[in-house]
């Protein structure tokens, strides 16, 4: 008689189980995606974020719990009771204590999910961040009122252009200094050529007007040997007929 609801309540757990490890290894495997990117700019210190739970994690607790326990509460007594009448009638304690097994199982079952998913998605962690920049929000905003300045526009208010250029501004701020580093270095390049080619125009300036002070030397030459030339050329007629002659 009893073997009857227990091989029934066995089968139960295990969808819920299936189910939930399936629900469970999907974040994981989307949550391991955007880690594969590589960043473009080096990330920012990580945030201190205390692991105690603080007031919306709590609640997010306490509402898992509200959830399971009235999900749990069908299978009371009487439903339980109601599906397998015939044992509940002749065998009832055998019959709760099988229902009671089914509940405390699949009680322990879901709170070992709900932790897992809990600690896979650090969702105590992120809770208690939006608590601490809720908070950071609320301080702004009444520091901006007691100075007496306009009021800060809401993040969800302000439009597409000014959204994207404040997410891309540290990416453009980065390439900036990149090619802000790169002309710096061809700028130093280019003065050290510049040096360099006003160093060899010198020195070409030199050897030019080197040069033109000795063709002018050898002009002055040339002009001082055409008188003497003709001389020349007449004692060497005189001096050969005086040698023919003799």
């Amino acid at each position: 008689m009893a073997s009857e609801p227990q091989a029934a309540s066995n089968p139960a757990p295990e969808p819920q189980s299936q189910s939930n490890q399936i629900t469970a290894t999907e974040p994981q495997q989307q949550q391991q995606q955007p880690s594969q990117e590589t960043p473009a700019s080096p990330p920012l210190p990580a945030r201190h974020t205390a692991l105690t739970p603080g007031p919306r994690a709590s609640r997010f607790q306490a509402t898992l719990d509200s959830a399971l326990s009235h999900t749990l509460a069908k299978i009371s007594w009487d439903n339980f009771a109601a599906c397998y009448p015939h044992i509940a009638a002749h065998a009832p304690a055998t019959l709760r204590a099988v229902q009671s097994q089914m509940v405390d199982r699949l009680r322990s079952l879901c709170k070992k999910e709900f932790d897992s998913i809990q600690q896979a998605r650090s969702v105590v962690a992120k809770l208690n961040e939006l608590e601490t920049l809720v908070s950071e929000a609320e301080r702004r905003r009444k520091a901006a009122g007691d100075s007496g300045g306009d009021p800060p526009v809401p993040p969800h208010v302000l439009p597409p252009d000014e959204v994207l250029d404040a997410h891309l501004a540290p990416h453009l701020a980065q390439q900036q200094s990149q090619l802000n580093a790169k002309l710096q270095t061809t700028q130093a390049h280019n003065a050290k050529l510049f040096e360099d080619i006003k160093i060899q125009r010198a020195e070409i300036e030199s050897l030019v007007s080197l040069l033109e002070k000795v063709l002018e030397d050898v002009s002055n030459t040339n002009q001082m040997m055409d008188g003497v030339v003709d001389d020349v050329a007449r004692e060497t007629r005189t001096i050969e007929i005086e040698m023919a002659e003799s």
